[in-house]
């Protein structure tokens, strides 16, 4: 690793009430309270930013949302601005989740909008990219990926003021138990960081954490941080209970 600090992610997804998630954070930054070297993140339901973040001021733990809305404001019902978002407490949000994608109609254009607007309101976006298991059996995972990477980052600002984080997940790997194999977690981080710095430079490129999603548990991620290109994890549902989700932390 570049002197890259690695970064611990945990999306809850839609699990948790307001009192549980309190409960479940509270725990967390007591567990953590010795952590050195890592950053740390929790990205709860919108309906527990607020409290979440009331929790997590002034501790090691950041927090991020799940998604968020390409307009700043005005009739779109449902949806969540960035500013929104970091009025809550929020440094971090993602977009493109797998998820976002396959069941919301999220497209890399879509993507692309939302990047802009995360940069430009001064939240660090988590952007995820991945294949489904029918392109990685037919050979597509690179030209997927291609798209993704390119169509998602086209036309976006980036340097040290305005960072990017970027997520691998396969999604044949996301709450499956499947995991990539560490040559092909190694293979793909590598592959993502050379295309990223075809489009903004090796220097950038270096400095880009790339984080490993799909099925990370206390078992399998101390081999996952031992590869190259792998800079921590976007962690689902390990990220639930503090306990497990403390020991990837302290992988």
């Amino acid at each position: 690793m570049e002197n890259r600090i690695p970064l611990i992610a945990g999306n809850w997804k839609m699990n948790k009430t307001v009192p549980e998630s309190i409960e479940t954070v509270k725990t967390l930054v007591k567990l953590t309270a010795d952590v050195q070297g890592v950053d740390m993140l929790i990205a709860p339901p919108f309906t527990s930013l607020w409290a979440v973040g009331d929790v997590l001021k002034h501790t090691k733990i950041a927090l991020g949302a799940q998604d968020m809305f390409w307009e700043s404001h005005g009739a779109f019902t449902g949806q969540v601005s960035a500013d929104m978002l970091r009025s809550c407490g929020c440094s971090h949000v993602i977009i493109g989740h797998s998820e976002r994608r396959q069941f919301f109609g999220e497209t890399n254009q879509t993507v692309n909008k939302k990047l802009k607007a995360a940069l430009a309101a001064g939240l660090i976006p988590i952007f995820c990219i991945g294949e489904t298991e029918i392109e990685r059996e037919t050979q597509k995972t690179f030209s997927v990926l291609d798209k993704q990477l390119i169509q998602g980052v086209e036309g976006l600002i980036l340097d040290d003021h305005h960072p990017l984080v970027i997520a691998y997940e396969p999604v044949w790997a996301i709450g499956t138990g499947k995991t990539a194999l560490p040559e092909q977690a190694q293979e793909v981080h590598a592959y993502v960081r050379s295309l990223f710095a075809k489009v903004f430079g090796n220097s950038l490129a270096k400095k880009i954490r790339i984080l490993y999603g799909g099925s990370v548990k206390p078992d399998n991620i101390s081999e996952l941080m031992g590869l190259p290109d792998v800079d921590g994890a976007l962690v689902g549902g390990a990220s639930l209970e503090p306990e497990s989700f403390n020991k990837i932390i302290h992988f």
